[in-house]
C-alpha cells in the first residue's frame, strides 16, 4: 500500500497568512536562491533570532529538494521563508517570478511557505560582514547565507511583533 500523497503547502506574501498557517510556531528555514547558490538560515522556534546556515551549491532541483529535506528533518523545521527579489520600485521581474515557480515546486514538502521581500538584504549581509572585518574572500563564501538571515530576521521580526 502506497502513502497519500502530501497536500501542497500554502504559498504567501502576507506575514498574517503565513503566521495563521503556523498557530504553534516552530522553527523556520530562510533560503536566499542564487543563480549559483542558496544560502539557508534558521531560526528557534520562538521566531527570535536568524542565524545563517550551510550555502548549498544549486543544482538539479532534485537535488536541491533533497538538500533541503536533509535540514528541514535535521532541525525540525516547520515553515519556509523564501527570498522574493522584487525590482526597486516594487514590480516583479524575471528573478522574483524564479522564486516564485521554486517555491511552488517546494510546496510538495507540506510547508508553509512565506515569500519575503528581499531588496536589500546581500547589502544588509554585506556591510554586517564588512562591520566584522572579515575579509573580500570570506565574506564571498559566506554572503548567500547571511543574506538568507537578513531575509529570515526580517519575517521573524514581522511574524512575532505582528507587523502585518
Amino acid at each position: 500500500m502506497s502513502e497519500p500523497p502530501v497536500a501542497a503547502s500554502p504559498i504567501t506574501t502576507s506575514a498574517r497568512e503565513y503566521c495563521d498557517a503556523l498557530p504553534g510556531g516552530g522553527g523556520l528555514l530562510g533560503l536566499d536562491l542564487g543563480t549559483q547558490t542558496i544560502g539557508t538560515a534558521f531560526c528557534d522556534a520562538g521566531w527570535r533570532i536568524a542565524s545563517p546556515g550551510k550555502t548549498l551549491k544549486r543544482g538539479k532541483f532534485g537535488t536541491d529538494k533533497a538538500a533541503l529535506e536533509g535540514l528541514i528533518r535535521e532541525r525540525g523545521i516547520k515553515g519556509l521563508v523564501i527570498g522574493l527579489p522584487l525590482n526597486m520600485d516594487g514590480s516583479s521581474g524575471p528573478r522574483a517570478q524564479s522564486s516564485r515557480a521554486y517555491a511552488r515546486n517546494l510546496a510538495v514538502l507540506g510547508l508553509p511557505i512565506l515569500l519575503w521581500d528581499e531588496r536589500w538584504s546581500t547589502s544588509g549581509a554585506e556591510r554586517d560582514l564588512i562591520a566584522q572585518d572579515m575579509s573580500r574572500a570570506k565574506r564571498a563564501e559566506r554572503i548567500d547565507s547571511a543574506a538568507a538571515a537578513v531575509i529570515l530576521q526580517g519575517a521573524i521580526d514581522a511574524l512575532a511583533g505582528g507587523m502585518f
